[in-house]
């Protein structure tokens, strides 16, 4: 049975937010129009049109400023934001604190929609984390999905 123990709360952003400058934004456009076109003369117009709106969105996406998101370890389980994630949910953790800054908490979760969670660990002690989420899930190596890497590198 897990010690009876203070929840621990930090807050952090959903993610680094770069700042992009006009050429970023030309670039995105020529690129996406020049996609669709190609598309449009291979008979493809649907496929042409969601290119328009995938680099549409990808501009608002880059253009917005990420969220504050308040982050909560309790006995319950792992808050962000307004989502609980509950400890039976929850399949594995790592804490990431060598090659990443800040330290990243990696959850690996039974949820279809939300299977694995990338959190920022800012404010506390990466250490007391572990200690804390030990007791309450099994503690196994993981690295980031290339997924969120790819959008990591795009500012998303």
């Amino acid at each position: 049975m897990p010690q009876q123990s203070a929840p621990i709360r930090w807050q952090a952003y959903e993610h680094e937010h770069i700042e992009r400058g006009r050429d970023w934004y030309w670039a995105l456009g020529i690129i996406a129009v020049c996609a669709a076109l190609i598309s449009v003369l291979f008979g493809n117009s649907l496929f042409g049109i969601l290119i328009l709106v995938a680099a549409a969105t990808l501009g608002l996406l880059a253009k917005t400023t990420p969220l504050l998101v308040e982050f909560e370890l309790t006995e319950r389980g792992i808050r962000v934001g307004d989502a609980l994630h509950r400890y039976e949910e929850v399949i594995s953790f790592w804490v990431e604190e060598h090659d990443v800054n800040p330290p990243i908490l990696l959850i690996d979760t039974v949820k279809w929609l939300s299977p694995n969670l990338v959190i920022p660990i800012e404010g506390v002690d990466p250490r007391e984390v572990r200690a804390f989420l030990s007791e309450r899930a099994e503690e196994i190596p993981m690295k980031e999905s290339v997924a969120h890497k790819i959008l990591e590198f795009f500012g998303l």
